[in-house]
């Protein structure tokens, strides 16, 4: 078995700062990409940051410049350190992972269960 959870959500208001944490735990052997999408009521999930294992990363336009995604591969946990946020990042917000549970298995693609963040004007 393999979870990923995240953490860190939480209400602020607009100009503030949240953490957010994504631990992966259970049967891993290795972890590729690291993913933030983060989906608002009546709209489709939107892929927000992308982390790979050697630590280059991605950033939607409306993140980019405020948002900042990193992980620490020896703990097997992403961070999204959300700065400057605004009403419209009020989401949930899910971590997702491509991870492979033993040496020669295919890399299997996992999802958390999701953390709010509410952000008030």
């Amino acid at each position: 078995q393999v979870q990923l959870v995240e953490s860190g959500g939480g209400l602020v208001q607009a100009g503030g700062s949240l953490r957010l944490s994504c631990v992966a735990s259970g049967s891993i052997f290795s972890i590729n990409a690291m993913r933030w999408y983060r989906q608002a009521p009546g709209k489709q999930r939107e892929l927000v940051a992308t982390i790979a294992r050697g630590g280059i990363t991605n950033y939607a336009d409306s993140v980019k410049g405020r948002f900042i995604i990193s992980r620490d591969n020896a703990k097997n946990t992403m961070y999204l350190q959300m700065n400057s946020l605004e009403p419209e990042d009020t989401s949930v917000y899910y971590c997702n992972a491509d991870i492979q549970r033993a040496t020669g298995r295919t890399f299997m693609n996992y999802w958390g269960q999701g953390t709010q963040v509410t952000v008030s004007s």
